[in-house]
């Protein structure tokens, strides 16, 4: 995969922070444990010991997974981002028409997204829907149930 992943350079630190963590923090003592459970004899049978390998393989893809995103990182310069339309890092009031309510969407890149509290993908459907769009524009959204149509209200960036 050789898309770039848009991300501020907070979430970039982060992210290396993260690598360093699960490498020099959770991987030696995943190692540690399996040598302990290798010092018990007969690997055939030993429980402890293939929990403990498993665990290290997980621990593995995830910091594969993690170094990639980081080779992808694309490091957004917020200030060059124009403030009148959608854009990655903008906090979007949306009013969804079709059930006359409000909410804030966050366009966010990969790795700080958290669809709990608004936070979406800049390359998810919603997200892309938005992408691009000025206040006062209704965009429809196909998404997996059906379709979205929000009526934009206001477009915000937060400093950062």
């Amino acid at each position: 995969m050789s898309d770039m992943v848009p991300m501020t350079r907070d979430a970039f630190n982060r992210l290396k922070d993260e690598i360093h963590r699960l490498e020099n923090e959770e991987m030696p003592i995943i190692a540690e444990k399996i040598a302990e459970a290798r010092a018990e004899g007969d690997l055939k049978e030993n429980a402890e010991y293939h929990a403990q390998r498993e665990a290290q393989g997980m621990l593995q893809a995830r910091i594969v997974e993690k170094r990639d995103r980081l080779a992808r990182a694309s490091i957004v310069d917020m200030s060059q981002i124009p403030r009148d339309r959608v854009a990655f890092g903008a906090t979007v009031t949306v009013k969804d028409l079709d059930y006359n309510d409000e909410e804030e969407i966050t366009l966010v890149g990969s790795g700080d997204e958290d669809y709990d509290v608004g936070k979406y993908l800049t390359t998810s459907p919603i997200g892309q829907g938005l992408m691009g769009k000025k206040v006062g524009t209704v965009v429809e959204i196909p998404v997996p149930k059906g379709v979205i149509r929000y009526e934009i209200l206001s477009i915000r960036y937060d400093e950062g």
